[in-house]
């Protein structure tokens, strides 16, 4: 009886994963009108706009975030039901994995972050502590990825 309670109610993970994706599908139409900004602004620049390097920097973040999600919403309901029929990649097997994946999404967006703060090059000093605590906070999300991924945690 309580088996059979405990494995329906694995399906309670639906929220998560519908959320999710509707997380995803948001973040798709932003980036797609992010895509479509960054588009006019170069023809109507002629390319001369020295913003557009940091629009396609942009644009590329906001696509890396759109796919992270889909990327959690299948590996969620793939740790609870299973079953899903799509590439290797697109799926982390246990929690580790999905914690790596959400390191590694979090470490390439604040790199962005970083490279957008870089281009703009305001305030140098700033740019500096902010590219220190990037370098921080990037070692320590790959360390605690690696001690968990040899079993240590």
């Amino acid at each position: 009886m309580l088996a059979k309670l405990l494995q329906s109610v694995r399906y309670v993970n639906l929220v998560g994963v519908v959320a999710l994706l509707l997380a995803a599908m948001a973040a798709l139409g932003w980036a797609s009108l992010k895509s479509l900004t960054t588009i006019m602004l170069i023809i109507n620049s002629g390319a001369q706009d020295a913003k557009i390097p940091i629009a396609l920097i942009e644009v590329v973040d906001s696509f890396l975030i759109t796919t992270a999600l889909f990327v959690f919403a299948f590996s969620l309901y793939e740790l609870f039901i299973g079953g899903l029929k799509v590439p290797g990649w697109m799926l982390a097997h246990n929690l580790q994995e999905l914690k790596a994946k959400l390191s590694g999404v979090i470490v390439l967006v604040i790199v962005v972050k970083f490279v957008e703060r870089l281009v703009k090059w305001e305030n140098p000093s700033d740019t500096l502590f902010f590219g220190l605590a990037v370098a921080v906070v990037s070692a320590v999300l790959i360390a605690l990825t690696n001690v968990g991924a040899s079993g240590k945690d």
